[in-house]
């Protein structure tokens, strides 16, 4: 009894006196509160582009500033496509993404699944090496990645912005399919190795498939990269046929601005058009990515 009555005294002192806990309820109300306002914070400038893009000219620079149109403008997005070749811009950036993005997916998995399966001499040196490159910004290499295409005559094009995809696909595409990779139990590669599958088909009938939400996951970063690049469309393109939605927005705010229309409007429809099929990529794949960065993040 006096041992233990020692030990309950010796915690009091140690730990202090227990301070009452929190009710559930108040917990979930600050938790939702500081939600809802961080929610308000970062909305309300996209909110705000909404509906500056449904405005007329002159509602955007009256004081007070009004949040909602007093007469929706939807003729501003048919105005859009009308003043620009917004059009052209828009396939062009489909065209980039899309074959920027499968040519990163395939080349990093293949990549990826030679650090995460084989073994041989220098492997973890050369991953090690490998992701030292994302430290190396785009404006360092610029310089000769110019030059080479330059030689290949392929400036003025869309090959510099899709080729080097199908080239390792980058470090942090590999980096997150060979994490997803060391996840997924070797047992399988021998089962089927024992029934005389060949390495190539392991990748192809039993990774793939497995590793789903890492491709999802990858996806939705190609994409947005590449849907979003403005520096490298920059340097490679000069033909105005040629540019991206990145770059083209800029030359649309020239021509608006060189016909003599107002442009806060306008521009605003015209980056809600830009801007939607990224939102809408992420809305519905947003279970696969959070999925994909969850698993990849398991074993190391």
């Amino acid at each position: 009894m006096v041992a233990r009555e020692i030990q309950q005294q010796s915690k009091i002192i140690v730990l202090g006196k227990p301070s009452p806990h929190l009710p559930r309820w108040a917990m979930s109300t600050c938790l939702y509160g500081i939600l809802v306002i961080l929610t308000i914070c970062f909305g309300l400038p996209f909110l705000w582009t909404i509906m500056t893009s449904l405005k007329t000219p002159a509602e955007i620079f009256i004081f007070p500033p009004k949040l909602l149109p007093d007469v929706v403008q939807w003729e501003n997005y048919v105005e859009i496509w009308r003043l620009a070749p917004l059009a052209t811009f828009f396939l062009n950036s489909v065209v980039v993404t899309v074959f920027a993005m499968i040519g990163q997916l395939l080349s990093a998995c293949l990549v990826a699944y030679g650090f995460s399966r084989f073994r041989f001499p220098g492997r973890d040196a050369l991953f090690v090496v490998m992701l030292g490159t994302l430290m190396l910004p785009t404006q360092v290499t610029i310089i000769p990645t110019f030059l080479l295409f330059k030689f290949l005559g392929m400036l003025d094009s869309l090959k510099p912005l899709i080729i080097p995809a199908y080239f390792g696909g980058g470090a942090f595409a590999i980096f997150l399919f060979r994490q997803f990779f060391l996840t997924i139990p070797k047992e399988f590669d021998e089962a089927a190795k024992m029934d005389g599958a060949s390495s190539l088909w392991i990748l192809t009938h039993i990774m793939f498939p497995l590793a789903k939400p890492a491709f999802i996951t990858m996806a939705v970063f190609s994409f947005l990269g590449n849907w979003n690049e403005y520096f490298l469309p920059l340097i490679f393109l000069n033909s105005p046929e040629k540019y991206t939605l990145a770059i083209g927005l800029t030359y649309y705010q020239r021509v608006l601005m060189a016909g003599g229309h107002a442009t806060e409007h306008l521009m605003m429809a015209a980056a809600m058009v830009m801007t939607l099929p990224s939102l809408l990529l992420f809305l519905v794949l947003q279970n696969y990515y959070s999925e994909g960065i969850i698993m990849s993040g398991i074993k190391g």
